[in-house]
């Protein structure tokens, strides 16, 4: 009667505290320049060691230029950030993945695409968006700062055991209609806060039916539901994917795992805390048009007028974006276009994208940012000629690095831009100071960045 998630938690737990939280081994611990550096600096002050080197994976990516990452970094803080986490890794003797390096992306996509990330792990970083790698089928969870220096001393971390949720999407998804659309869908009826407290497994045809790259994409979005994380129990797709990755297990240990794997499933008379169930028939290309992800329409429906108790909220959303109840969104001027992100940044998501604009042009006025994930997705960008279609289309393929998601580095959309983003916040100066952020698929990027305007990418399919 277990689930999947109890199975692997279980199976990772040191001791139980009395009348408190759980004591968990962690199995791989990934670390950025942003969260990390006062988590080595209290080892520091303590006088320890990294306790377990081999599984800490460290790169910078929040502050790494998408341009000229062969030069020094010009924004004083990030260079000090970026060359931190380098002496820090040095110190501590965990691996290092340096900003320019064949190794360095975006910590989740670069986690998956090396086979560091494993299904029956326990996984975590200083990042909210650790919530990626379940789509392995592991237990990924973003921590704090202060925690992260826990599993570097010790390799487990104190933690209250979060409730299961269910969510199953039954029959297939429509044209056009993408694991971005689905996220988007499920914020929207969940709401932000709709899945706080819970660790919630997708499940069901559409789901089953995704590649592993969409699988990234819905469980890197589930913590903008409220979720602890989210996860879909491992499958042939998975182990495809996975085999031959560089730290994939190889030979005879690959089958052993393969067969355990296997086993990482739900049982059939499992009991979750929540079940919910939702029909793929329902989900056409998603828009966002408020200042959080789950503010989202359908791309050919209204603006709807919000509930009373919702009224305030929305109201100072929708001043902030320039919009109004009621209003269909369809045809606005778009300003800025973003392909990327720990979200959107694999190469599936550069081919859709690359599939959209071919043969077309990129609008007039337009400013596109496309930065993949990692120099891996790069790479294969170039091998499968992709940039040719892109250059011939007048977009450019940048360097890797989180770049438009957020405001920590070059990549800023000026005040009062409207952007269409394939990342995933489109909180108020998220992508700027005053930058409007309408969240998308890449196929709805693509269709916004050679029409120049929000466009159902059915249109252009």
């Amino acid at each position: 009667m277990n689930t999947l998630f109890d199975k692997i938690w279980d199976r990772h737990v040191v001791q139980q505290v009395e009348d408190g939280p759980t004591q968990l081994y962690i199995d791989r611990l990934y670390c950025h320049e942003v969260t990390s550096p006062q988590a080595f600096d209290g080892l520091r002050a303590r006088g320890l060691k990294c306790f377990r080197p081999e599984k800490v994976y460290c790169m910078p990516d929040h502050n790494t230029p998408t341009h000229d990452q062969d030069k020094p970094i010009t924004d004083p803080v990030s260079r000090t950030q970026v060359d931190t986490l380098a002496r820090n890794a040095a110190e501590f003797g965990v691996t290092h993945y340096a900003m320019g390096s064949r190794d360095n992306g975006i910590i989740h996509v670069v986690g998956p695409e090396k086979g560091l990330s494993l299904p029956g792990m326990t996984i975590v970083c200083g990042d909210s968006h650790t919530s990626t790698h379940g789509a392995m089928g592991a237990v990924a969870f973003g921590i704090g700062t202060s925690e992260v220096e826990m599993v570097l001393a010790s390799q487990c971390i104190l933690q209250q055991k979060p409730k299961s949720m269910r969510i199953t999407v039954n029959g297939q998804l429509g044209r056009g209609v993408t694991a971005k659309d689905v996220a988007l869908y499920l914020m929207a009826r969940l709401t932000t806060s709709g899945a706080t407290g819970y660790f919630v497994e997708y499940s069901g045809d559409a789901v089953r039916s995704l590649s592993m790259e969409g699988r990234l994409t819905l469980c890197n979005l589930s913590i903008e539901m409220g979720a602890r994380g989210g996860f879909i129990a491992p499958d042939d797709v998975t182990f495809d994917y996975l085999k031959g990755r560089e730290y994939a297990p190889k030979g005879e240990a690959w089958d052993k795992a393969v067969a355990y794997w296997r086993t990482l499933r739900s049982d059939d008379d499992a009991v979750f805390d929540k079940e919910l169930t939702f029909d793929a028939a329902d989900i056409e290309p998603r828009i966002t048009y408020g200042t959080n992800p789950g503010m989202g329409i359908g791309i050919t429906e209204s603006i709807q007028t919000p509930p009373p108790s919702e009224g305030l909220g929305e109201a100072k959303a929708l001043s902030y974006m320039g919009f109004k109840a009621g209003q269909k969104l369809l045809g606005t001027k778009v300003d800025y276009v973003f392909l990327g992100a720990c979200t959107n940044g694999r190469i599936e998501d550069f081919r859709a994208f690359a599939a959209v604009v071919k043969g077309r042009k990129k609008a007039d006025g337009l400013v596109a940012w496309l930065v993949p994930g990692s120099w891996a997705v790069y790479r294969q960008i170039v091998d499968e000629g992709l940039d040719r279609v892109l250059a011939d289309a007048g977009f450019e393929i940048r360097q890797p690095g989180c770049s438009a998601c957020l405001a920590m580095n070059d990549d800023k959309v000026p005040a009062g831009k409207l952007s269409v983003s394939t990342s995933n916040r489109n909180f108020e100066g998220r992508q700027g100071p005053g930058a409007r952020t309408i969240l998308a698929s890449p196929l709805t990027a693509a269709a916004a960045a050679v029409t120049g305007v929000i466009t159902d990418p059915r249109e252009l399919l």
